[in-house]
């Protein structure tokens, strides 16, 4: 398919276009993009290399993790350049890549969510049966299948990009490239295209939204019937989970399951998405997670012991 596009790059507008406010944009990214980057890499290094967590729901941390990692890698370290000059510019290219990277990485965090709140169902509802139903055969063929669908979720939304024809503004009211912003700039009725968006992403966010929402109902009203014991560790680690699920998909929702309109304050809402949850998510399952503390401790005996013998 031929498209009419007499477009080659587009103009970023960032979150500000004040300098001081640009300063102070500057030194927030970075801040916290490098502690995203150190707090994930610090995750998937103790689950690496600690036998102690081997179990499913760290095998998808580990994954959550690596999401959140490429996510905010997709994004953040372009709007840090970006606050540092006074005309932003992307290329075509680039600006469908983010596209396609954003929404991959931020389909997998979703798949990786409710594969979380699986195992936490089976953990809690069914503990006899729990080895044979997470096997670690089972837990990569669902990790796969998550990868995969991704994949398709983003290949749909790149294709819906490369679909609109753009033949003279070029100035994207946003600190990266999404498809909500891009439709204002298509010289053509993006009617369509919208039903699309919001059949596409805005489905996936809001009904996984409500599946884990009512999965989470059904767990905490199962604990009823276990110790005291087994009541806090669970209800511990389920307000884990629903406290990253209510950060991560409130902003989705909000931004793509309305009509093809923007408002001023869809930027800062996306922040929380894109560079707020990868940074608190390593933060939540690490404070609340006594097993990963521990593990991390240990870690952290190992390299000072090995430091020492050096």
């Amino acid at each position: 398919m031929k498209l009419n596009n007499n477009v080659t790059e587009f103009i970023l507008l960032g979150l500000t276009q004040d300098p001081v406010r640009k300063k102070i944009v500057f030194v927030t990214f970075l801040l916290l993009y490098l502690g995203t980057l150190l707090g994930n890499f610090l995750i998937i290094t103790t689950i690496k290399t600690s036998r102690a967590l081997g179990s499913p729901m760290y095998f998808f941390l580990f994954h959550l993790s690596l999401s959140d990692t490429f996510l905010s890698t997709s994004i953040a370290p372009r709007v840090i350049a970006d606050a540092l000059l006074k005309k932003t510019t992307i290329s075509f290219s680039e600006c469908m890549i983010q596209v396609f990277s954003s929404h991959f990485f931020g389909c997998l965090e979703i798949f990786i969510l409710i594969l979380m709140a699986v195992d936490c169902y089976v953990a809690i509802c069914k503990p006899l049966h729990y080895m044979t139903i997470m096997s670690h055969r089972v837990c990569g063929g669902l990790m796969a299948l998550a990868w995969v669908g991704a994949c398709v979720h983003s290949s749909a939304q790149i294709s819906l990009a490369l679909s609109l024809p753009f033949c003279g503004p070029n100035v994207i009211d946003h600190y990266f490239c999404d498809l909500q912003p891009l439709l204002k700039l298509a010289c053509t009725d993006t009617y369509v295209t919208n039903l699309l968006l919001v059949s596409n992403s805005g489905a996936i966010c809001t009904v996984s939204f409500v599946v884990l929402m009512f999965s989470y109902v059904i767990i905490l009203h199962s604990l009823r019937n276990h110790s005291a014991e087994g009541r806090r560790k669970a209800l511990s680690t389920c307000i884990s989970h629903i406290i990253v699920v209510i950060l991560f998909f409130g902003p989705c929702i909000f931004i793509y399951t309305r009509p093809a309109t923007t408002f001023p304050m869809d930027k800062m809402i996306a922040v929380f998405y894109t560079i707020g949850a990868p940074f608190l998510n390593p933060l939540i399952y690490t404070l609340r997670n006594a097993e990963v503390k521990n593990a991390m401790r240990m870690l952290w005996r190992k390299k000072l012991i090995s430091d020492d013998k050096r």
